[in-house]
């Protein structure tokens, strides 16, 4: 590529330098015809001669290496300068050579000299002549050939340094992209901690070993995600899967009752529907992070959504002697799909009755705020402290790492109801409620902008 630049860059100089030489070539043709005119004459017997013995001016020289030729405009040749001797200076007269001014062409002689001629008619003694001065091109061809020997022989020297320079300069440059290259050779699933080498973060290369390195960034918290998300849900499956088979091991190892075996059945069937709820979390999790959820989305009023959850819940709240608080705006609608928002409601508010004491009391209010419908489930419960409210919408995460599964669920309730809310480009968040209790408060966008 360096070549072929070079060879257009020399090929350009050359024809530059071609054309000013010609230029001042003809330039200095021109002003010689008009000393020409002064040095031609014509004796008594009425030959046309020239006054070779001027040699007084500056350009005397250049004018003994002059080509002239006088013609008749019959085209009779009346004078040669010795320098041109037999040889014919541009052949017959053209149509409207030298009239009006000077006319310019390039001729070849009969020996091969390439020359530039300018042409000029003019009168003498009342007598008409068109007299041509030429100057040959050779020594301008000589110094083209010259200039391009001269490249040619450069050429390798030019070359190779660029080469040597342009290896060794791209070797540099691209040293930390081979330590980049190396070191993720060497990344595993077991060594995503490992990043690669950033020498300079604000050049090209830098600029992608920061994106690569926040990918690993992304790539590592996703597998201790998968990894803490799979040990934790090993460890909630084998609770009920174990409380299963201990209780059926302790009734196949005694003889009992009727009653004692539909006691042991009924244990075991209630493990099994524990089981059964969280699998299907662990479903719904898998589903959420996998994208596969598809969202039908229907015009919903939030107030009936309120208390068609609550409805399902009638039973955990008739069994604590709970008193359930349910009002707000009956025109609160957000575009939403409905069995997605009923779960994250049902979960918050599930969340609330299993931590209010008997015969507490349960609020949920709906209103249209702006452009965003806002649900605020309060309960009366023993609240959170405020260390762990950061905490509380983490997977299998339980505030009281003391209570049962039984008691305290699996600890995916709330992280699925801020996936369902966040789903539908809302958020939820937790506040302390007034006179102790927790507060979840859901804000979705609705109205015209749903």
């Amino acid at each position: 590529m360096l070549a072929a630049v070079l060879g257009v860059y020399a090929a350009g100089a050359a024809f530059l330098l071609f054309w000013d030489l010609r230029l001042q070539l003809t330039h200095h043709a021109i002003e010689d015809i008009e000393t020409v005119e002064g040095l031609l004459y014509f004796d008594p017997a009425g030959n046309l001669g020239f006054h070779d013995d001027y040699h007084n001016h500056p350009e005397s020289k250049q004018i003994q290496e002059r080509f002239l030729e006088v013609l008749a405009p019959d085209g009779r040749v009346l004078f040669r300068n010795d320098r041109l001797g037999t040889l014919a200076l541009g052949g017959p007269i053209v149509d409207q050579e030298g009239r009006g001014g000077y006319s310019q062409r390039t001729e070849r002689l009969t020996d091969g000299t390439r020359v530039i001629l300018v042409s000029r008619r003019h009168t003498m003694a009342g007598r008409p002549i068109l007299i041509r001065l030429a100057y040959s091109l050779e020594p301008i061809w000589l110094q083209l050939n010259q200039l391009l020997l001269a490249f040619l022989a450069a050429l390798p020297a030019a070359l190779a340094g660029a080469g040597f320079a342009g290896y060794s300069l791209a070797r540099r440059a691209l040293q930390p992209l081979t330590l980049m290259t190396q070191r993720a050779e060497q990344i595993t699933a077991d060594r995503l901690d490992e990043r690669l080498p950033v020498e300079n973060p604000d050049d090209e290369l830098g600029h992608l070993g920061r994106v690569f390195n926040s990918t690993l960034d992304r790539l590592e918290s996703a597998f201790n995600q998968m990894r803490r998300f799979t040990a934790d849900a090993s460890h909630e499956l084998r609770t009920p899967l174990t409380a299963i088979r201990s209780v059926g091991e302790v009734s196949l190892q005694r003889d009992a009752s009727r009653e004692d075996y539909r006691e042991t059945i009924g244990s075991m069937l209630e493990e099994a529907n524990r089981l059964t709820r969280l699998v299907e979390n662990l479903l719904t999790v898998s589903r959420a992070d996998a994208g596969q959820y598809h969202l039908q989305r229907r015009p919903i009023a939030i107030l009936d959504l309120t208390r068609e959850s609550a409805a399902l819940l009638d039973v955990l709240i008739d069994e604590k002697s709970q008193h359930l608080r349910l009002d707000g705006d009956e025109r609160a609608t957000v575009l939403g799909d409905r069995l997605i928002l009923r779960q994250a409601i049902i979960n918050v508010l599930h969340n609330a009755i299993k931590f209010s004491p008997a015969h507490g009391d349960i609020s949920v209010s709906t209103s249209q705020n702006g452009g965003n419908v806002r649900i605020i489930i309060a309960d009366s419960g023993p609240g959170i402290a405020e260390e762990d409210r950061g905490k509380v919408f983490q997977r299998f995460y339980r505030v009281d790492r003391s209570r049962s599964s039984e008691s305290g669920g699996a600890g995916l309730g709330l992280s699925i109801a801020q996936w369902a809310v966040q789903a539908h480009g809302g958020r939820i968040t937790l506040e302390t409620a007034g006179g102790g209790g927790c507060a979840f408060q859901i804000e979705i966008p609705g109205g015209p902008e749903a």
